[in-house]
């Protein structure tokens, strides 16, 4: 066997390897929260929407737990909200957002993967929701 033919054996495999990581990788959202409960056992974590997004874009809760959403919006002069409309879940949020943050607490009852995400439109434009305003929030067992 030539040493060009291993070369590219080799270049071959690696390729493969940074393939198998890259992919594997963009299959969980870079900004997924997994929230611990405090000490006092509320699930806590911050939110923030701004320009058409939400971050984190998926949050991971524990059912039966209580959750405080920390919830704010960037500066801006686009209004935005925040929806979660879970009834499978004992879950209905439905809260206007500021640049002050809003505690919005809840305890979802069910596992499952509930849309996250922003009603307000404009006349005949696109929903902001269709913008790209949108998470999940996964409840666990």
């Amino acid at each position: 066997m030539s040493l060009s033919r291993r070369v590219s054996r080799s270049q071959a495999a690696a390729l493969l390897l940074f393939a198998t990581v890259a992919l594997s990788a963009s299959d969980t959202p870079r900004d997924a929260q997994v929230v611990m409960p405090d000490a006092d056992g509320v699930q806590r974590v911050r939110i923030i929407g701004g320009e058409y997004f939400f971050k984190p874009t998926r949050i991971v809760v524990k059912a039966n737990r209580p959750v405080e959403l920390l919830a704010s919006r960037e500066a801006g002069v686009v209004p935005h909200n925040l929806m979660i409309v879970a009834p499978a879940a004992g879950v209905s949020v439905k809260e206007d957002l500021a640049s002050d943050i809003k505690k919005i607490g809840f305890t979802p009852t069910a596992p499952g993967v509930y849309p996250i995400y922003c009603d307000k439109k404009l006349l005949f434009f696109a929903s902001h929701r269709e913008k790209g305003m949108e998470g999940v929030l996964e409840v666990v067992p």
